[in-house]
């Protein structure tokens, strides 16, 4: 049946672009949202590891009796049970090639950290299985431990056997000697050495599993595994767990329903979750493993300790003439995934957004007897610590400005395409110079230059720091490539959209309604999504890379391709005309002044249409400038942060709201790695930081009302959308770095040691004569 209207329908303005209220926040802010500990099954386990308290330990031997005499215990699990049916433990992400690292479900022969897991205790309660894990009784031998990666290159103590030097491995870029004439040439080199101290992505959640294994008609190994998981890729949780376990994937669900922050250490399956994955068929009933916090501080993970002796040189106008970089990883003992492809990154962008003609790198990668490294947010950043540091150094010691010294080397929008002598493909589709120069804007550059100036005649040190950086988002590489999506209107004309997804705090189920209401051209409630269960949605690569808000755009664009054809096709045969007669608007086909809605042409059986978008275009470069301003105490080493300031570009925005929210996060996290976090180990490799009274987090106190400036440079993918997740986490650190040392400057402080706590603060003050 059809309808007759007056006039045509007024398509309304498009969702994307406008700050639309989260659709998941109603769930999540009454206390209605599933994380994986909301979880119940019926006659449901619980797990527990063993963990070592030693550094390095030979495991003479592990006694779970006593453990198994308490009554609810099911099962002590150890190494000699789990690790031989291990079929295989590789990444999609890397594949199957990559010269991986040792990555045993649990510890076999020696403990390699504090925290290592030595065994799994299986029981009926969280509580049982904490008593029994207790009554666990190993014989350890202590052994010397390389607690310090910084001295453990050639040690006696070796963490791995077959990597005697304990050198996970190595990449380099150009050689030095494309370099070495351009700084023997320089009128003046900057060189100093940064170090970076180790913290973590602290995520609300800690990780966590539950495993259920329902055995098949024939036999106990035709059966199928379902896993809830904390998770920010469903995808790869199945294919490893599949490969792991020797299974079909078709044989394989995973169900993620609500994450609470992953910001990279829940991109792959670690060590834990092998276990578990391991040990489903082998208990009568579901199993639930939940970290507690303790566990997730010493065992899910460091990231970012590392040093580099970076260098950069100047003609007589302040020109940059080359830059090189000398870079040194920690990877701890048991890293995940593969290291040293990510130290990579480090090399490469270590030019930045700036005008470089010449550029040399080598990265290494140093085993340690401490918690293994992960992916975190933007796991490259040192290389922008390093740049924009040397940077503010740099100037000081030319007599400039630090943002004038920018000014004469920044990429611009009319400067690219520009290439990138490191080794990464040209930048384009960005505009660094123009952020920079829009965050300066709004904080008042000149006129907080003149209240820093006014402050320090009463006695008082203000400063102010810039960090600019440009990020690769969505590339192109061939696992992130992918993303699917299906997209069905049922006869109510209700929009269900269907993509691999997942809500671990980046809003993609409210991003994801936004572009689909505007391809199909119906009202933003009409639409409602489906994400994070394997066994509906399509293949997607996850939260990971900067990559979802490009990724998602692309399927969904071209899955509503498919389906408008399909709409104006029916509604072509419905209302009689030529297929070119037809327009597709606010939720109806029309043809003149008839029309019919979407809901009749799908009744009785609904109308879908499925796609796969494929990333073709290399990078797609994010880039922004924060701008911090602080005070020091420098009688107690106290900063205070003032002002921050953020000039982005991810190019058209999808949701603004969403956008901020992303830099804001990480915007914070950096802000804690410069001033607070920190894991600290002792000389033994103890770690000395594994509650919140030692390790400590930015809270509203510490971190102040962040401003933003927007503009949008579209890039060459789906809508012109770029990575937002990982900037903040980037570009924050070095921007406070630089101003704590332009506060601390007029008293000779020079910072190249992070974090800038109190303490730290006051004995550069006290090695300087203060």
């Amino acid at each position: 049946m059809t309808d007759t209207v007056m006039a045509p329908a007024v398509a309304q303005p498009p969702f994307a672009g406008r700050r639309v209220r989260r659709v998941e926040d109603a769930r999540l802010l009454t206390g209605h949202g599933t994380f994986v500990d909301d979880i119940q099954r019926p006659g449901m386990l619980h797990a527990c590891f063993v963990r070592s308290p030693f550094a390095r330990a030979l495991i003479n031997g592990i006694d779970g009796s006593a453990a198994l005499d308490l009554p609810g215990v099911h099962a002590v699990y150890t190494a000699a049970d789990l690790n031989p049916e291990v079929h295989e433990a590789w990444y999609s992400s890397y594949g199957p090639k990559v010269p991986d690292t040792p990555r045993p479900p649990l510890a076999v022969d020696e403990v390699r950290f504090v925290g290592d897991p030595v065994a799994l205790v299986i029981a009926e309660s969280r509580y049982i299985a904490e008593d029994a894990a207790e009554l666990v009784d190993v014989d350890y031998e202590p052994l010397t431990a390389a607690a310090d990666y910084r001295e453990a290159r050639g040690s006696e103590a070796v963490v791995h056997a077959a990597f005697p030097d304990n050198v996970a491995g190595g990449l380099a870029g150009p050689p030095l000697a494309v370099v070495e004439p351009a700084f023997a040439a320089a009128a003046y080199v900057a060189d100093e050495t940064f170090y970076q101290q180790a913290y973590q992505a602290v995520p609300m959640e800690t990780r966590g599993l539950v495993v259920e294994w329902v055995p098949g008609p024939d036999g106990p190994d035709s059966g199928e595994l379902t896993v809830w998981a904390a998770t920010q890729t469903p995808h790869e949780v199945r294919a490893f767990g599949a490969r792991l376990l020797g299974l079909d994937p078709d044989r394989v669900r995973v169900i993620m329903r609500d994450t609470g922050g992953g910001f990279g250490q829940k991109v792959v399956p670690m060590r834990e979750d092998m276990c578990l994955l391991l040990v489903a068929r082998k208990v009568p009933a579901p199993v639930k493993w939940i970290e507690d916090r303790r566990e997730n501080l010493m065992s899910a993970g460091q990231a970012r300790h590392e040093h580099g002796r970076a260098r950069i040189a100047f003609d007589a106008d302040a020109a940059i003439t080359a830059v090189s970089l000398e870079h040194v990883q920690d990877c701890g003992s048991y890293p995940t995934p593969w290291p040293v492809g990510a130290s990579g990154a480090v090399g490469l962008l270590y030019p930045g957004p700036y005008k470089v003609p010449l550029a040399s790198w080598q990265s290494s990668t140093v085993f340690s007897n401490t918690a293994g490294r992960t992916a975190y947010r933007g796991p490259w950043q040192f290389e922008s610590v390093a740049r924009e540091v040397l940077l503010d150094i740099a100037a000081r010691d030319m007599g400039l400005d630090p943002v004038e010294l920018r000014r004469r080397n920044m990429i611009g929008r009319d400067d690219q395409p520009y290439p990138n002598p490191a080794g990464m493909p040209p930048y384009d589709h960005s505009s660094p110079l123009e952020t920079f120069e829009l965050a300066l804007k709004i904080l008042g550059y000149d006129a907080f230059r003149a209240e820093q100036a006014a402050a320090r005649k009463e006695g008082r040190y203000l400063g102010v720091g810039t960090g600019t950086y440009i990020e690769p988002t969505a590339t192109g590489q061939p696992y992130y490539a992918s993303e699917g999506a299906v997209i069905r209107i049922d006869s109510t004309g209700l929009v269900t959209v269907i993509v691999n997804g997942g809500a671990a705090g980046n809003s993609l189920e409210t991003t994801v309604i936004q572009l689909t209401a505007d391809a199909l051209g119906v009202d933003f409630d009409q639409v409602v999504t489906i994400q994070g269960d394997t066994a509906v949605t399509p293949f997607g690569a996850g939260t990971a890379g900067s990559r979802s808000g490009s990724a998602m755009a692309g399927a969904v664009a071209a899955t509503a391709t498919v389906l408008r054809a399909k709409l104006t096709a029916l509604a072509a045969e419905r209302l009689g005309v030529p297929r070119d007669a037809i327009t597709l608007a606010d939720g109806r086909a029309s043809a003149g002044e008839a029309s019919v809605s979407y809901g009749e042409l799908a009744s009785p059986d609904g109308v879908e249409a499925t796609a796969t978008h494929t990333q073709t275009a290399p990078m797609l470069w994010s880039n922004a400038t924060h701008v911090c301003t602080c005070e020091v105490d420098i009688a107690t080493g106290k900063v205070t942060l003032l002002r921050y300031v953020v000039g982005e570009d991810v190019g058209p925005m999808i949701n603004p709201n969403v956008v901020e929210g992303q830099i804001a996060g990480g915007t914070v996290q950096g802000i804690g790695g410069a001033l607070l976090e920190h894991m600290v180990y002792d000389a033994d490799g103890n770690p000395m930081a594994s509650t919140f009274v030692d390790y400590l987090l930015p809270t509203s106190t510490e971190v102040p009302h962040i401003e933003y400036g927007h503009m949008e440079t579209p890039a060459p993918g789906p809508g012109g959308h770029k990575g937002a997740g990982e900037g903040g986490a980037i570009g924050a650190p070095p921007a406070v770095i630089n101003a704590v040392a332009d506060a601390l400057a007029p008293l000779g402080v020079k910072i190249t040691e992070l974090p800038l706590s109190p303490s730290a603060l006051v004995e550069l003050l006290v090695a300087a004569g203060h």
